[in-house]
């Protein structure tokens, strides 16, 4: 089956983190074609693609070599090398990339400084163009800017036969859920008429539930803002007590249990910050209950 796609790989080097990007009209794209590990790189391996390309690009790469020799090896003894598209970027953000002569047109990559981007039955290389240059100029997280490239290229056109799939997957040394894994940001959507937007709506959800609270953020918990969460926990049914506007223990084990139901635990603790509120969480529990 030719996985028809444009994706992107990139490296941050300020916060040491790998990434691939990428969107189809393909079910499930992302689960054969992105490929990240901390330290090692990344990899997007689309067209026929090869999924061996993924974890033994990664190997190589945690080896020492780097993507352009990868990128070698791994097309070394593939007799159907023409048929394939990959991208890599490497441990040091160094990157490479090949499309084969019997890619279905458009088809073609493009490098930039850490980061590379690649499509095939695509509806032009304004495409590329496109990706790259909203990379290069957008801000915030790597999976935000590797989210903009895909919003940039398929508003250029993107995969000329329509849209299905996205995903993102970002990678950084102890960057998963409980620090023991890299897997830092790993979203997908698999089925959906604007798979993009979807995808970006899920990135600003992570950066809600697992960001961390910026001091700027910090809110007091004053009367106001105590009375204002204790009605909504009254009307959740986390509180039975009066509105009044106190924060004692007994209304933070009362929000603590709210938060929790939440899964806000990254934005408000009683034991590390009893009487502050992240601002993002407020703002979450506004709009959410009102």
């Amino acid at each position: 089956m030719h996985l028809n796609t444009f994706s992107i790989v990139a490296y941050d080097a300020d916060a040491q983190s790998w990434g691939v990007a990428v969107a189809s009209k393909f079910l499930a794209a992302a689960a054969v074609v992105s490929w990240a590990r901390a330290g090692a790189g990344a990899v997007a391996t689309q067209s026929f693609a090869k999924v061996g390309f993924g974890p033994v690009g990664l190997d190589l790469m945690a080896s020492g070599k780097s993507a352009s020799e990868a990128l070698t090896d791994l097309l070394a003894d593939d007799p159907q090398r023409e048929a394939r598209q990959v991208g890599l970027v490497d441990r040091n953000g160094q990157v490479a990339a090949h499309t084969g002569t019997e890619c279905h047109d458009w088809a073609g990559h493009k490098i930039g400084n850490g980061f590379c981007v690649q499509g095939n039955i695509l509806t032009g290389s304004d495409v590329l163009d496109a990706m790259s240059d909203s990379f290069i100029a957008s801000k915030g997280e790597l999976a935000d800017r590797l989210v903009a490239a895909l919003l940039a290229g398929s508003t250029a056109g993107g995969d000329r036969r329509g849209k299905q799939s996205a995903g993102v997957l970002v990678v950084k040394d102890k960057g998963g859920y409980g620090g023991d894994n890299d897997r830092y940001i790993d979203l997908r959507v698999d089925d959906d008429e604007t798979p993009i937007k979807k995808l970006k709506t899920l990135v600003d959800a992570h950066h809600l539930f697992f960001g961390t609270p910026k001091d700027g953020d910090r809110v007091k918990i004053d009367e106001a803002i105590a009375r204002e969460l204790q009605q909504i926990m009254l009307k959740q049914d986390y509180w039975a007590g009066e509105v009044d506007g106190s924060w004692d223990a007994l209304t933070q084990q009362a929000f603590w249990r709210m938060i929790g139901n939440e899964n806000l635990e990254e934005r408000w603790n009683p034991e590390t910050s009893p009487k502050h509120i992240d601002k993002v969480a407020l703002d979450y529990l506004r709009r959410r209950f009102g």
